[in-house]
């Protein structure tokens, strides 16, 4: 299972991405965690989320 997970930092600047749009439940402590890495990345935490589910995704095993 992997350990860490790096998120580069990216230049500011924005634009449409075309994907659909989600609405999910989360503690505050983790909001705040996804800020402090948005802050620390430069990236919105949408592409923090988005980066960590798709990391989460190749990694996830489902027991049966």
């Amino acid at each position: 299972m992997a350990k860490e997970i790096r998120i580069t930092k990216k230049n500011p600047k924005r634009g449409d991405d075309g994907h659909k749009v989600v609405t999910v439940r989360m503690p505050e402590e983790i909001l705040a965690e996804l800020e402090e890495i948005s802050v620390r990345t430069n990236r919105s935490r949408n592409e923090v989320i988005n980066f960590l589910l798709k990391a989460a995704i190749d990694i996830v095993e489902i027991e049966e």
